[in-house]
């Protein structure tokens, strides 16, 4: 083979070379890009889970907390109505304690 032919060949061996990687870059940076992007998308995913999950457990939450609220509430309304009877009972027997001795100083 002539000198001219093997330089020839060579420039070809070191284009088809050169293009080999060039492509093998281009792919390399889109590998890259797409594994950006499904990086990107996990996260999202990842926040949109984590979002659900905050408000999820807010309102578990608010309702417990709803619930002792009232447990509270007919707690405090049971002690009041007791409250109310025992200082009827006590309003009536002041009342007639007071009659007793309205009356014993009248008969005294």
């Amino acid at each position: 083979m002539a000198r001219p032919e093997v330089l020839d060949r060579i420039k070809e061996a070191e284009n088809a070379a050169d293009d080999t990687v060039a492509e093998a870059e281009a792919e390399r940076e889109e590998l890259i890009e797409e594994a950006r992007e499904e990086a990107d998308r996990i996260r999202e995913e990842a926040r949109e889970e984590a979002t659900e999950i905050k408000q999820t457990r807010l309102e578990e939450a608010r309702t417990e907390i709803e619930a002792e609220r009232e447990e509270i509430l007919a707690e405090g309304e049971a002690e009041r109505e007791r409250l109310q009877e025992r200082a009827q009972r006590k309003h009536d027997e002041v009342v007639e304690h007071a009659v007793e001795l309205f009356t014993e100083a009248v008969h005294a």
